[in-house]
């Protein structure tokens, strides 16, 4: 049997998800027979988002230019995406931002006014990414095959998502241990 193509990625939030992944601990290790990792934040060191995945987890919610080309990306080399805690699900935390209006007033406040001596705003294109007027969740940007709530997701939820996955079957996605936010 081929092994199933796995990606994840992190895009606006705090790496909760991610951190969360690895507390499968010694599940890890069977999973590791049965998935090769073709791109992750915490899994590898691969740079572009490989062709041909066949399960992508998407951490964070799409907050900058550089979230929404990957995710983008992602969404047309991926056959199943899951969107992966309550970042991505619902915007979350990062989308508290969205109360200040769009990109501009959020970046004065942060980097003018909040800001202790050398007060300037950042820009520099095609380093640091420019943001979005608007945070958004995932399912706004792309479509979404599966939605994990959580934040972060347990380990033992993650697990119950990914390990059906493997075997062809879809998981289920039902009461409370397995849809509750936060």
């Amino acid at each position: 049997m081929d092994k199933i193509k796995l990606a994840t990625i992190w895009l606006g939030g705090c790496s909760g998800c991610h951190m969360s992944f690895l507390d499968l601990d010694e599940w890890l290790i069977e999973l590791a027979a049965k998935v090769d990792v073709v791109f992750s934040p915490v899994g590898s060191d691969i740079k572009e988002y490989p062709e041909n995945v066949d399960v992508c987890l998407v951490e964070g919610a799409v907050a900058n230019e550089e979230n929404m080309e990957l995710l983008i990306e992602a969404r047309k080399r991926t056959k199943f995406l899951i969107s992966f805690g309550d970042c991505a699900v619902t915007a979350n935390v990062p989308g508290m931002r969205n109360m200040l209006g769009k990109a501009e007033p959020v970046l004065k406040r942060c980097y003018l006014e909040l800001s202790d001596e050398t007060r300037q705003l950042p820009h520099f294109p095609g380093i640091v990414p420019e943001l979005l007027d608007r945070v958004r969740p995932v399912h706004e940007v792309v479509d979404v095959d599966l939605f994990m709530p959580g934040c972060p997701p347990s380990a033992q939820r993650i697990l119950a998502t990914v390990e059906p996955l493997l075997r062809g079957e879809l998981p289920v996605m039902k009461g409370r241990p397995m849809i509750k936010f936060g």
